[in-house]
Order: C-alpha cells, then structure tokens, then sequence
C-alpha cells in the first residue's frame, strides 16, 4: 500500500468464525466474488491445530465426490481429518444433502464451505441444514481492518482513494491498479453470478438498471420510475434488484414508518456494497474535489462501513431511513433493544444536520449523530 511492504489483512471475521468452530455446526461463509473468501479460508487453515482437508469445488473431480455421496464414501473421503474446507460450495449438486449427512455422522468434524452467490447457496443448503448451520457475510475490506493491519495513519491517508476506488482486497494492496482491476470486475464479475442464477431474458437491463441505480444511491428508489425509464415493468425491475441484492452488488435500506401519518409507506433506498464498484458501473472516478456527489457517496460509504462493522463485531440491530411527506429525512437509523440511534452523513463539516423535531417525539431515540470524515472512525471500530 503506496510503496509499503505489503502485509495480510486480517480479517475480522476470522475471530467470529474461530470462536464458532467444533460447536456441530456448519460455517458457511458468503459474499460477492473477489472479496477474499478463498484468502480467509487459507489463513483459516494456515493457523489450524488439526488435519485439514481443503476441497475446491471449481474442479470436477471434487464436485463429483461430493455429489450423490454416502457415509461410507464421505468416511473414505475425510479419512482423519479433523477440519473440511469446501470452497466455491455452491457449485455442488445437492451440496445441503452432503453437508448434513458430514454434520449428522462426524461428530468431531468441522465444516466450512464457501460460496459467491447467496441466492443458489440458500437455495440448496436451506432444507437439509435447517438448525445446523451459522451463516457470514464477508465484505470488501472495512476501515477497523485496515487500522489493525496497516495503522490509524494509513486509513486517514487513504479515505478519499477508498470512496473512489473501493476497497476489495486487491485495490487495497494494489491501488496504482485500481481504475483497471475495478473494470475488470465490474465487466467480467459482476454479473457473472446473475446471469448464471435467474432466469434473464434481459442480460443488458440488468446492466442499465445497475448504472440507474448508481446515479440514485442517497436518493429514494422508484420502482415506477425506473420501469418507465428503462422501459420494462415494475415485475422485472423487482426481480433484477432481488437479484442484485443476493449477488452482493447491492442491498436495500427500507423505510422506517410506524409513528407518524406523514412518514412515506413502502420507500426503499439502495446502496452499493462498494463505492468503487458503484463509481465503476458509471465510469466515474473524478476525484473528491471535482465530485458532485460528495454527500451521496459519504452516505453510501460510512453506511456500508456500519454494517460491517455491525456484522464482524455481533452487533444486532435493525436499519431504516426516515422521511414524511414534508421532505424530513433521516439518512440512517438503527434500532437495537427498542432504542434508536439516528446518524447523518455530512461530507463538509461545516454543513448543519438537522433531527426533525416530529421524529424525535416519535420514536425513543437514544443518541443522535452527525458523522463527518472528522468523526467517522468514532463509529466504526
């Protein structure tokens, strides 16, 4: 990272999954491509006591031993080995059906299978591990990662180059090839997982709908809206979003409406798991001080920030925006243990943040807080 010795990131959710292991359960670890599944389980295995067997599902042979199997060809097959590792899991015909009977008949076995699209992998471990499974996300790189690896110094150096860029692991490491690596893999990647999971009889609406959905991040989401823009119809753009969101492209923030007539019903933002993955699909890498869009995507970064570190440190808790008729906005809130904690985003410091009166007899807000590039790290380590 400029010109450093390049270190291992350590992942947070390494310690999550260590501290879950030989508990009879599954550890399924998902997450989009690229965001370094196969690199955690390596460290996984690397600092493992036990004899580990590492299965890659991209090869035939592995997914044939694992299809159609039996105890007695699961017991040949694990031999003593204390630790299984399946990697790229969804590719595996029945692969729930394996994963039970491993849990079921080896009692001091341990499981973990990864996979990079939600939607199949659900589809096919949902059945059968009913109650026997724990399920991670991992996200591109979070800000608490970065600090831990390379120091506070180098995360405050590098905030404007990752709201850009992103930070999958490999623009981290590798940011002189960030604008190349990011259209790689919005060009190859992205959709990859899409077009081989629904039924798409649209393959380039997908694409438009992404970029329409780029130049809205901030901004409520009009399923009308963008039908008539795209020329399709409400159905299809629902399912595409669906889509999107069980690939990781993007995920959905709903509204928050229980207390007030004014609140809007059924309004629904949508963010990007990634800002450089968002600034990609629309080809736009300007730099912070040329930027139009500063606010919306200070929102969409420290928003993503927040889940993850939400996620990585088992923090429980729900998440909404607000807004009424009157235009009063709320960017995010969460709600944990019947209390609320309502954020806003400011990109200039100097911008005032406003909590609607309204909201704040409402609802039983704990805190309320306005989160700068001065700030941010308050909230997410």
């Amino acid at each position: 990272m400029h010109g450093k010795v390049l270190k291992m990131i350590q992942r947070d959710l390494k310690k999550v999954v260590e501290s879950q292991l030989y508990n009879g359960k599954a550890i399924v670890l998902i997450g989009a491509r690229q965001v370094g599944k196969t690199t955690l389980l390596q460290q996984l295995s690397q600092d493992s006591k036990q004899p580990i067997l590492m299965m890659n599902c991209d090869e035939m042979e592995t997914r044939s031993m694992l299809e159609n199997t039996n105890t007695a060809k699961l017991k040949l097959l694990i031999g003593n080995n204390k630790l299984i590792i399946i990697d790229e899991a969804q590719k595996v015909n029945n692969i729930g059906l394996t994963l039970k009977l491993i849990i079921d008949n080896f009692k001091n076995v341990q499981v973990i299978a990864t996979g990079s699209s939600a939607f199949e992998l659900h589809n096919r471990l949902n059945e059968p591990l009913t109650g026997r499974k724990l399920e991670y996300h991992l996200f591109p790189i979070s800000s608490a990662e970065i600090i831990q690896t390379y120091g506070l110094l180098e995360e405050r150096k590098t905030l404007e180059n990752r709201l850009i860029y992103g930070s999958y692991p490999d623009i981290i490491t590798h940011p002189e090839q960030a604008k190349k690596y990011l259209t790689e893999l919005t060009q190859s990647y992205l959709y990859k997982d899409i077009f081989s999971l629904g039924d798409i009889r649209k393959p380039e609406l997908i694409e438009k709908l992404v970029q329409a959905l780029a130049f809205q991040i901030g901004s409520e989401v009009s399923t009308n809206e963008l039908s008539n823009m795209l020329q399709t119809d409400n159905k299809t753009i629902d399912k595409y979003i669906d889509l999107l969101e069980k690939c990781y492209v993007v995920f959905r923030l709903g509204g928050l409406n229980r207390n007030l007539r004014t609140e809007l019903k059924k309004s629904k933002k949508i963010y990007f798991y990634d800002t450089g993955v968002r600034n990609a699909v629309i080809q736009q890498f300007a730099p912070v001080t040329l930027r139009n869009d500063m606010g919306a995507l200070w929102e969409n970064f420290f928003i993503a920030e927040r889940m993850k570190r939400n996620q990585n440190g088992e923090y429980f808790c729900n998440t909404y925006f607000w807004r009424t008729n009157q235009q009063q906005e709320i960017d995010l809130i969460e709600e944990s243990d019947g209390q609320m904690t309502a954020f806003e985003m400011k990109w200039n410091a100097n911008k005032k943040a406003h909590f609607p009166k309204s909201f704040l007899e409402a609802y039983p807000v704990k805190e309320t807080v306005v989160v700068t590039p001065e700030n941010y790290l308050d909230y997410l380590l």
